[in-house]
């Protein structure tokens, strides 16, 4: 019979380690030995750990000992296994022990599994349910070894000895937390509450915390940075910890700035932040269909508007409440205001994340009221608790402050680019984050860094920029700040890379979101050019981006003719015949086909096969806009266009389809094309009667 503590659940993921059920009793014995040989092997880890922190992180001696008392019991099943094969039963008593201590055993694992998986400050913030947990599970390996009967096994006098001597040595088992855990918690909570009142950590006392937390460099602070997020963001915390480690993650990366300068970064490290709101995630590509189109950040609450499209519900929110009633993407009028939850795409992103370990926080909204949606940080740092944590915020603002008076005083290029990626990784985290750093005075100093002939150097101050952008104060402080415009088109034009390139693009439409700075860049001599020429010349990531940033200029009735003079509907219609591109370049063309530019589409070559080609092989989205952008040049070119789109192949079908299964404003494009299809056949038919009518000649019979 198991005890209290062995049917205790020990770990939210032993579900994903289903309990073993041997056949046999030699079976039994082997997976024993396997067992055993796991166990040992947290011993190494334990091992390391005690190198980097030698007594304050071990909370409960059994954490050392379980390891240790497996590497023994291994030589009883090794010797058991050697006596008692496939044709030998062990004693009936014997074997139900063994069965109990598997399981036993199989607890362990998984409470060793999630130490070693943890954050080290989540280890020390459980400390008493651990040693807890472990103790019980001690306390039951020990009954059943008390009452395993030795004497009716075939085994040595030595092995004998050497159960009973671990018999004695477990007893003495204890679930008290070791004192220096306690202490390091008491002194980690006295500096939380500490910067929350104002101070500025003592740099001697973080030393003292960061050598007992076992962080020796700026590598090993990122990586608990890292997994403490995780931590909060899975729930492996109870609800009052999880405030205290966000608040501890924000001082760690001030510590760790101020103790071990700024981090070196890592390779292929410049990648677009804002496809990952995780640092954790930094290197990984997040789909596009999971991103939202207003903030460019991995979406958390994504929520469908009137027409049709989708955004994050924050970001959306920001933008009606803004005073927009258009809908971002598409320029359409909202003919109502109601968020409904994308649920699907919710679920998307969910398993999207788990399965790429990224932290998916996505708590529902309640309300769909728009002007009412309470705007949250979670998706940006990973926890919602960062929305009322003061110390949090405090430990943001001197980390700004501090990465930003080493920039200024920067003596090389090697430390500017260090400082401008700590920089890049703040802002990448959250709107208070965003503004503290721009509040410091970053914008100034990272704008003659954009133009380093230093790859590196050049894209982390590009994105730093860019995701400085995303708050609507920071555009402001941009566009008045002298030269950054030019400075931010000089990279979109003459980048050292295409990422710096395509976040320069990415940056340039993050700022045009605000509809005076629409104009304002559309107006400059070299934006459109640069962007035109980026879609012609750049990969596939680069023509998106810059079709994502002219459909965001094309906003504006007043950039239609600068956009038409610079070439963008050749181009659009150049790279729509891309499947990846298709979206962007052809909502460009209805854009402007809808404001004022409907002759510079209707008259570009081979605009007509184009748009339907996209009509038969788009994505939803892009069938849309395509039909969009025929029907408006159907509309104003009168039977010729009709006449071209009539004659393609199979353009009835491809009509008929989009109606039956198209987006509802691709249905009601689609019916509107139908219908000036039909009536241009009537038309033409009408004629033809009339002129066989004339010279008194019954016409032959035409078939449909």
């Amino acid at each position: 019979m198991l005890t209290t503590h062995a049917a205790m659940a020990t770990s939210t993921s032993s579900s994903s380690f289903p309990p073993p059920d041997p056949s046999s009793d030699a079976d039994l014995l082997r997976l024993l030995l396997l067992f055993s040989h796991d166990l040992a092997a947290y011993a190494h880890q334990q091992q390391h750990a005690s190198a980097s922190s030698p007594s304050h992180l071990r909370v409960n001696p059994n954490f050392s000992s379980v390891p240790r008392n497996a590497r023994q019991l291994a030589l009883l099943f090794e010797e058991l296994l050697r006596e008692y094969d496939d044709s030998r039963l062990l004693p009936r008593s014997a074997s139900l022990c063994f069965r109990e201590i598997l399981l036993v055993f199989h607890r362990l694992k998984i409470l060793l599994h999630d130490r070693s998986a943890r954050s080290r400050v989540a280890f020390l913030f459980r400390a008493e349910r651990l040693a807890d947990e472990i103790h019980g599970q001690v306390v039951d390996l020990v009954t059943f070894l008390e009452i395993l009967p030795l004497g009716e096994l075939r085994i040595s006098e030595d092995v004998r000895d050497l159960v009973r001597l671990l018999r004695r040595q477990i007893r003495r088992s204890s679930p008290a937390v070791d004192p220096p855990s306690l202490a390091l918690r008491r002194d980690v909570l006295e500096l939380i509450a500490s910067v929350e009142g104002g101070a500025v950590p003592d740099r001697s006392g973080m030393q003292g915390i960061f050598r007992r937390l076992g962080l020796a460099d700026s590598r090993s602070c990122r990586m608990e940075i890292e997994r403490m997020e995780c931590d909060v963001a899975d729930g492996a915390v109870d609800e009052r910890w999880a405030v205290v480690m966000v608040a501890l993650a924000s001082i760690l990366r001030y510590g760790s700035c101020v103790l071990f300068g700024a981090s070196t970064p890592r390779s292929g490290s410049s990648s677009r932040d804002s496809k990952s709101p995780f640092s954790a995630t930094e290197d990984l590509v997040v789909p596009d269909d999971f991103r939202c189109s207003i903030s460019l950040e991995l979406m958390r609450d994504p929520v469908v508007v009137a027409t049709g499209q989708t955004y994050d519900r924050d970001s959306i929110a920001r933008w009606i409440t803004s005073g927009h009633a258009t809908c971002p993407n598409s320029r359409q009028v909202l003919t109502h205001l109601e968020l409904v939850p994308n649920l699907a795409l919710k679920n998307l992103i969910a398993r999207w994340c788990r399965d790429n370990n990224i932290p998916f926080d996505g708590s529902d909204t309640t309300s769909n009221n728009s002007t009412n949606n309470k705007m949250t940080v979670s998706a940006d740092n990973g926890s919602a608790h960062a929305e009322t944590n003061k110390a949090a915020l405090e430990a943001a603002r001197l980390t700004a402050s501090f990465l930003v008076d080493e920039l200024a005083a920067a003596s090389s290029t090697d430390a500017a680019h260090r400082i401008v990626h700590e920089l890049r990784l703040l802002a990448k985290h959250g709107s208070d984050n965003r503004a503290f750093v721009a509040e410091a005075g970053a914008i100034p100093l990272l704008l003659p860094l954009i133009e380093s002939a230093d790859a590196g150097l050049q894209v982390n101050a590009v994105t730093a920029l860019l995701n400085l952008s995303i708050l609507e104060a920071n555009k402001r402080r941009i566009m008045h700040t002298d030269g950054a415009v030019d400075g931010i088109v000089h990279v979109l034009a003459d980048g050292v890379s295409w990422q710096a390139k395509e976040n320069a693009a990415a940056t340039l439409l993050s700022l045009s979101t605000i509809h005076s700075y629409r104009r304002r860049l559309a107006r400059h001599p070299r934006v459109v050019e640069s962007l035109v020429q980026m879609a012609r010349d750049g990969p596939t990531s680069s023509k998106k981006e810059s079709m994502a940033a002219v459909l965001s200029l094309a906003g504006d009735r007043e950039n239609t003719a600068r956009l038409i003079e610079g070439g963008v509907v050749a181009v659009a219609l150049e790279v729509a015949a891309e499947p990846e591109v298709a979206e962007e370049a052809t909502a460009v063309l209805a854009a402007i086909a809808r404001r004022g530019g409907v002759e510079a589409v209707a008259e570009a070559n081979g605009a007509v096969p184009r748009l339907v080609g996209v009509l038969r092989r788009g994505s939803d989205w892009a069938k849309e806009s395509a039909a969009a952008a025929l029907v408006a040049v159907c509309r104003w070119s009168g039977a010729t266009v009709v006449a071209e789109l009539a004659a393609m192949p199979g353009i009835e079908w491809v009509i008929w389809e989009l109606m039956g299964a198209g987006t509802e404003r691709a249905r009601r494009k689609a019916a509107s094309l139908g219908r000036i299809c039909r009536r241009w056949v009537a038309t033409v038919e009408a004629e033809r009667m009339s002129r066989y009518s004339a010279i008194n000649v019954t016409p032959p019979t035409t078939v449909a």
